[in-house]
């Protein structure tokens, strides 16, 4: 999953063929770290989505807008100061620098011709996006980096822009056979590691493909191999430098079995056999949106949950441990019959015991066994016996106490994990305010702004079966209420994943009566999909009429019950259901 240089050319040259000329007619600043651009072409608008975030950065044209703060930030609004309405007049990559610089005219404030370059650099946790003038001085940029940070170069208003050369790689445009032979082959390492090792722009599967293309294996070392192995090889790399500068592009997708694992601008040829296979793409920006707008999303949801998580994990944690110390203790209860029928035996044959005796052997006649009873020598056999009834009722009310304390403590666990579960599908903002009124109401976080309650926007998960059917699914426990219990009438079918946390989902029937097996089978995939279960081969999943779940009274949200479920085992795969909102 490598946005390399390949992939940087791939998505300049459709940059140039649907912005080149355009203006732009809006700068908008979503997040810290991104920048969402409307141009206006001779096609109508385009969106351009840029993303300098360090663990996931990003550019490519996209249909979706994003909600911008109130406020614009700083960066925001000098972008605007200066290029609201600037002509874009190309986009380039130096070399196959992972390095985008979007060069753009307007027009200051003495109406005189200015030019300024917007330099966006996807290099991991440096990503950053650099705004300069026509002498490549840096005006701002969306991250500060000072000295203290890089003893390597400043991004810093003032500051000259440049390109920091750290890793000694050649260009992989320019270079000969007799460099290409001697780059690669001085370096004592498997032979694919030294290509990408020695070559700006290629990425470490891209290096494995033209391994494979030409017939190598890349693990080898790279002095395993002889002259006519690296002639071999330098075809295949100048095969791809020639598609490459003019413009020959094939985004695809790699996919083992149904999960995607890589893609690249060029054909992955090494995924064609047994359960991979190549998806092509009409446009790299297609595949970008396509192939990381969900991970996007939950990267950003899951910072902007840490502390919900923390909260959860935390009382999770002092939970299992209560429960496990409250297990102990009543497995020591186990032994309080035994302290009642030694105190009966003792009522019964004490008459028996010497006196000083140390023990008493008795006949138990609730088993037919004979029995040693331990006794105190200083007390009679009737002492003796109170002792052990004392013991006793002694065990039995902490037995008691326990076995409602254990319930309790397995139900706020249970509650807990279905909350952790929450977490894991909310995709929104909004999803996460709704999951934090929850545990505002539960008492795991104190209520502020004087007890008013969060306004609640979060709607649950909507898709339409093959069969036409509406299917509804719960983000969190409190859908999950509703959905079963106002939304759901009697004869809709309700279907959950059995025996751990997940969302209810709900089939509305609207008086069809029995649904077709490809629906329960959709419905069933989607409650293994949003349920702790998600990532297994098969789930089994209960299911049911609704008019058959019950919620009993005070218990936890999201909780109900039910006595004669059906099941099915299905998989996890939801591709190919419509999905009708988020």
């Amino acid at each position: 999953m490598a946005f390399d240089g390949v992939t940087i050319a791939n998505v300049v040259y459709e940059l140039n063929k649907e912005l080149a000329g355009g203006r732009l007619y809006k700068i908008a600043q979503p997040e810290n770290d991104e920048l969402l651009l409307t141009v206006k072409t001779s096609e109508g608008q385009k969106r351009l989505f840029i993303s300098a975030d360090a663990s996931l950065p990003l550019i490519y044209l996209t249909k979706s807008n994003k909600q911008s703060p109130l406020t614009a930030p700083n960066f925001c609004m000098l972008l605007r100061k200066h290029l609201q309405n600037g002509r874009i007049t190309e986009i380039t990559q130096p070399g196959l620098e992972r390095i985008v610089r979007i060069h753009i005219e307007h027009l200051n404030e003495m109406g005189d011709l200015c030019r300024k370059t917007l330099i966006v650099e996807i290099m991991g946790k440096h990503s950053n996006i650099i705004f300069c003038n026509e002498e490549n001085i840096i005006i701002d940029s969306i991250k500060h980096v000072s000295a203290a940070v890089s003893s390597v170069r400043e991004v810093l208003p003032g500051k000259p822009y440049f390109v920091a050369d750290t890793q000694d790689k050649l260009d992989a445009l320019s270079v000969g056979y007799d460099t290409f032979r001697s780059a690669v082959g001085a370096k004592p390492q498997p032979l694919f590691k030294a290509l990408y090792g020695s070559f700006t722009g290629i990425s470490p599967v891209l290096a494995q493909e033209l391994c494979y293309q030409a017939g190598l294996d890349g693990e080898q070392p790279t002095a395993a191999f002889d002259a006519d192995a690296y002639k071999a090889l330098y075809q295949v790399f100048e095969r791809m430098v020639i598609a490459i500068k003019e413009n020959r592009f094939i985004p695809n997708i790699a996919y083992t079995g149904k999960q995607p694992v890589e893609f690249a601008a060029v054909p992955l040829t090494m995924y064609v056999s047994g359960t991979d296979k190549t998806v092509s793409c009409p446009s790299m920006s297609s595949l970008l949106e396509t192939y990381y707008a969900e991970k996007n999303t939950i990267t950003r949801i899951r910072q902007k949950s840490a502390d919900l998580r923390r909260i959860v994990q935390t009382a999770l944690e002092r939970n299992i441990k209560k429960y496990d110390l409250q297990l102990r203790q009543m497995k020591d209860t186990e032994k309080r019959e035994n302290y009642r029928i030694y105190g009966e035996l003792l009522n019964t044959y004490g008459y028996g015991a010497a006196l000083g005796a140390k023990s008493l052997e008795a006949l138990n006649y609730y088993t037919g066994e004979t029995v040693t009873i331990p006794l105190d020598p200083t007390l009679t056999t009737t002492e003796n016996a109170q002792k052990y009834f004392d013991k006793y009722n002694k065990l039995k009310r902490t037995y008691e106490a326990l076995s409602k304390l254990t319930e309790e403590v397995k139900s706020e666990i249970g509650h807990l994990e279905s909350v952790s579960a929450s977490l894991d599908i909310a995709l929104r903002e909004e999803d996460l305010a709704q999951i934090k009124e929850e545990l505002t109401d539960s008492g795991y976080i104190r209520r502020k702004g004087g007890g008013k309650k969060a306004k609640i926007t979060s709607k649950p998960f909507h898709y339409l079966s093959s069969d036409g059917f509406h299917i509804y699914v719960g983000k969190n426990n409190y859908q999950n209420d509703e959905l079963t219990f106002k939304l759901a009438t009697g004869n809709d079918w309700w279907f959950h994943a059995k025996d751990m946390p997940g969302s209810h989902v709900i089939v509305k029937t609207e008086g069809a009566g029995e649904l077709p097996d490809r629906t329960f089978e959709e419905a069933g995939r989607l409650a293994a999909y949003y349920s702790k279960a998600r990532g297994q081969d098969k789930v089994e999943i209960d299911y049911i009429q609704k008019k058959h779940v019950k919620k009993p009274a005070g218990s936890k949200p999201g909780f109900v019950v039910y006595y004669t479920n059906y099941s099915l085992m299905i998989d996890c795969d939801i591709t190919g259901i419509e999905k009708l909102n988020e």
